[in-house]
């Protein structure tokens, strides 16, 4: 779990900020209105993400993704899986 923190606050302490990411291992996040918006990570945890993201297990959900198209399977699903109701959209009769 990351330590949050208002940004009005972390101008103000950033230096201990970036003291407790590298040296105490933790990860912060800058809050504004209460939503995260940016976070301070190590240089290490930046640098795993990083290669995460270029790896190909990184790409895995895009890829499986763009090769199954869910709706294409849909119509037949329904009986698989014994769903007993389905839309049809409005009556147009």
């Amino acid at each position: 779990m990351a330590y949050e923190i208002p940004v009005t606050q972390a101008r103000a302490e950033l230096a201990d900020l970036i003291n407790r990411v590298v040296y105490g291992g933790e990860r912060v996040v800058v809050t504004r209105h209460g939503k995260p918006l940016v976070a301070l990570v190590s240089a290490s945890d930046l640098e795993r993400l990083e290669e995460a993201q270029e790896s190909p297990e990184g790409r895995v959900v895009t890829s499986v993704a763009a090769v199954h198209d869910p709706a294409a399977a849909a119509p037949r699903e329904h009986h698989r899986f014994g769903i007993a109701a389905e839309h049809r959209g409005p009556d147009r009769s």
